[in-house]
């Protein structure tokens, strides 16, 4: 296993190091705009545009990789990315900004398709469950640590969106030098809203709903803390201990979902993510060891929905149609990702930075609801007869190829 992780390890690294400019990217964006004074609502727009571009560029990467190669759509979605960055802190307008976050996006996607297809043609069939365990750590650790590099010159300073520039550009590297051969055309995802609701409602609702509240936290959630008056680096820990916490208890959790119904795992999962809102809600001006406790918590609920909800809904199927059926969850994460950030910053605009919490705690609160309701209308799959859980988080579709529940000649067809 350690041979295969070390002849992977360049794409690794460069995941890495694009992940840890994109997280302090998000994080800096948002306390800027605050700082500019930009209203709530404006600032959700804004930040909603970068999924957007995230599912556009679904569609339009693939084509870009497959007519070009690999490394060479590597290089061109990665200077895209750091024009982009860089025109961030140039050009402060909420126009330009929602513009480059679209473009932002859709690099982002193409980038990650890049690493994820070149990871899947490298990994055995039985090592995919280990790599793509692997591969999500690296992306939420990333992430995390990217929060921190903010306090190095601070929010709304063009140094800043020159640095997380450098981390885009520095991710070529490892792609420029390494001698793993290119791998095939990249699959476009197939979004198949109307058979997934028919197969599992409960699934579509959960990955809908995880883009609406998760895509709010990445766009809005440094935005909040700043609002409630906290320094930089306190948002910085804030933003991590949410990260972190997804992290860790992902798989914990997960693992209870193998052994009881998958949909009251799910139930109880949204409830305790909707109570640790309120209880950051409640902290959050009362005591920062408090908030950060209940971030880290809160963190952990909120990020396995939507592996919950993934796994709920390959209970339901052929292992032959995993990929599709995750493939067109992901796409309706990302469009709920789009959209969440401006609802979000809409009630934070008429009730306060308060209501991000309550908009988290209400949000859940109702997938709570309906999963119960599930309950009373169709008969659970036995424990027996469920997949097993797998910790995801949002990357590319080709990230899904490594998914260990995917048959290997479904991978081999895309």
């Amino acid at each position: 296993m350690l041979s295969k992780i070390l002849s992977i390890y360049s794409l690794l690294l460069a995941i890495g190091i694009l992940l840890i400019g994109t997280g302090m990217l998000g994080t800096a964006l948002s306390i800027h705009a605050g700082l500019e004074n930009f209203s709530d609502t404006v600032t959700g727009i804004i930040m909603s545009a970068f999924f957007l571009g995230f599912v556009i560029g679904s569609y339009v990467c693939p084509r870009l990789i497959s007519q070009v190669g690999h490394i060479r759509a590597f290089a061109v979605l990665a200077a895209f990315g750091t024009v982009s960055v860089i025109l961030h802190g140039l050009i402060v307008d909420p126009v330009a900004w929602w513009l480059l976050r679209v473009v932002t996006g859709i690099a982002m996607v193409g980038l990650y398709l890049v690493v994820e297809s070149w990871l899947n043609t490298l990994i055995p069939n039985h090592q995919r469950g280990r790599i793509f365990s692997i591969y999500t750590s690296v992306t939420l650790l990333s992430l995390g640590i990217g929060q921190y590099l903010i306090l190095i010159y601070g929010a709304g300073q063009l140094a800043t969106y020159a640095l997380c520039a450098i981390f885009f550009v520095l991710a070529l590297v490892p792609i420029a030098v390494t001698r793993i051969p290119q791998p095939t055309n990249v699959a476009v995802p197939k979004l198949i809203i109307r058979r997934l609701i028919t197969i599992s409602p409960l699934g579509v609702a959960g990955a809908l709903v995880t883009g609406l509240v998760n895509g709010s936290f990445w766009g809005l959630g440094a935005l909040y803390a700043h609002n409630m008056g906290y320094a930089v680096a306190d948002i910085a820990v804030f933003m991590s201990a949410v990260i972190f916490g997804g992290a860790l208890l992902q798989l914990p959790i997960g693992h209870q979902s193998d052994r009881f119904d998958r949909r009251k795992v799910l139930m109880f999962v949204c409830i305790f993510a909707a109570l640790c809102a309120i209880s950051i809600f409640l902290l959050a001006s009362r005591s920062y060891a408090g908030l950060i406790l209940s971030a880290i918590v809160y963190g952990g609920f909120s990020f396995a929905v939507y592996s919950l909800s993934v796994a709920h809904t390959n209970d339901h199927i052929d292992s032959t149609e995993v990929m599709d059926a995750t493939s067109g969850l992901l796409l309706l994460n990302g469009i709920g990702a789009a959209i969440g950030p401006i609802i979000a910053g809409t009630f934070m605009q008429l009730y306060g930075a308060q209501a991000l919490m309550i908009y988290f705690a209400s949000v859940f609160g109702l997938l709570a609801l309906f999963a119960f309701l599930r309950m009373g209308i169709s008969t659970p799959v036995p424990a027996e007869e469920q997949g097993d859980f797998v910790a995801m988080s949002r990357t590319g579709t080709a990230a899904l190829e490594m998914d260990p529940r995917t048959e290997p000649e479904a991978v081999l067809d895309t």
